[in-house]
């Protein structure tokens, strides 16, 4: 029997691995995808000092996030449909939330496990309760294990979340399309300089084109729609010209330098619907099993997902190592706290995305920026920078 199940070897998952490792802990993590280099791992994120630093200091992994820091990335750009300049930060090196990108994030994570503590390849199709806590995790390829404490890390659409909830994600309304443009500098200028040296968001109601600058002169596109679903499912992919001239089409009269982000792409155009789980989503307590981040708490991308997620395994972690021999205190003292933060963030995420995308966009998140009179109950100060998208 496996002592401890960890399913999902995303940032949670591997931050809760490693904060146990640390405490002399032994878990297991599954993870569906094939090798750790099966997919591209996302772009860039900024990791908050007050959770997703305070998690990689508890996982012992400080020193070696700051050696992958992109120098310059904290700062932040508000344009409107013209590509006027209506806000625009600097980096000042303070560190608050310095941006890393998510692949070399995960590396590190990986790289302090011990070999073998991370089993590639199982994908999970079932879970079932088989009492006293213990629980029976089958995969694709037809085998089991049985644990002692199930973690679901497993994202959005989590094989772990009913075992403990009925809640499923529900579609905001909101989709982003996202591409790249590659040695920007050199072969896209006007893109880059509109860009900036960190995120910019170009934001009108229910759209914007944002993007963020990356290593290597790569520049990060985001494009926000609020379309239906049928919207979205309507447009050929696989075809990138047609794809590229519908969405650009959304942005007509816009300025050549902000809509060359989508028509200049140099990548397949990925379509990320965004849902959501209840404000508030919680569970009675079930023996021997919990969830964290995106599991746990699903919603709009604000810049908190992936520092929740590491902040969750980090506190489970530590409960965990706190009541050693008491698996049901320890789950009981994380969930208790868990649901608290994660209920507030997830007000706060949808105040952000009315500030990036409601009626007066981009007026209102520029409002929030700067202190002005909000249009919109404003998210809490902590929250800094918010970049829809990058999480």
């Amino acid at each position: 029997m496996t002592s401890i199940a960890i399913i999902g070897a995303g940032l949670g998952g591997l931050t809760l691995a490693r904060v146990l490792q640390v405490h002399g802990i032994a878990a297991t993590v599954y993870e569906a995808e094939a090798s750790a280099g099966a997919r591209t791992q996302g772009g860039m994120l900024d990791i908050h000092d007050y959770n997703g630093q305070l998690a990689l200091k508890a996982a012992g992994l400080f020193d070696e996030f700051r050696r992958i820091i992109h120098e310059g990335g904290e700062a932040t750009r508000v344009l409107d449909s013209h590509g006027t300049v209506l806000y625009d930060e600097p980096d000042d090196g303070g560190g608050r939330r310095p941006e890393v990108h998510r692949g070399e994030l995960r590396r590190i994570l990986l790289d302090s496990l011990p070999e073998g503590a991370v089993q590639w390849g199982r994908k999970v199709t079932a879970v079932r309760p088989l009492g006293g806590g213990r629980h029976e995790v089958t995969f694709a390829d037809g085998s089991t294990v049985t644990t002692g404490l199930l973690v679901g890390a497993d994202g959005a659409w989590s094989k772990v979340r009913p075992l403990l909830s009925d809640a499923r994600p529900e579609y905001v309304g909101l989709s982003f399309i996202e591409t790249y443009l590659l040695d920007a500098d050199a072969r896209h200028p006007a893109s880059a300089k509109v860009v900036g040296g960190g995120a910019m968001l170009a934001l009108a109601p229910g759209k914007g084109i944002q993007a963020h600058r990356e290593t290597h002169g790569a520049l990060h596109t985001y494009v926000a729609v609020s379309q239906p679903r049928e919207w979205i499912a309507g447009i050929d992919f696989t075809n990138v010209k047609v794809a590229k001239a519908r969405i650009a089409a959304e942005f007509d009269g816009w300025a050549p330098e902000l809509t060359a982000l989508i028509t200049d792409g140099e990548t397949d155009l990925v379509p990320r619907m965004i849902h959501t789980l209840p404000v508030g989503h919680r569970w009675e307590r079930v023996p021997g099993v919990t969830l964290l981040g995106d599991a746990a708490h699903l919603m709009p991308p604000s810049g908190e997902g992936a520092n929740l997620a590491m902040y969750d395994g980090a506190e489970l972690g530590k409960a965990l190592a706190a009541h050693r021999g008491d698996v049901e205190a320890a789950l009981a003292e994380y969930e208790e706290a868990m649901f608290a933060r994660s209920a507030k963030e997830a007000v706060d995420s949808a105040n952000i995305h009315r500030l990036c995308f409601g009626d007066d966009a981009p007026h209102g998140l520029i409002a929030f920026f700067t202190g002005a009179e909000p249009t919109a109950a404003p998210p809490t100060a902590e929250h800094g920078r918010p970049v829809p998208g990058s999480d």
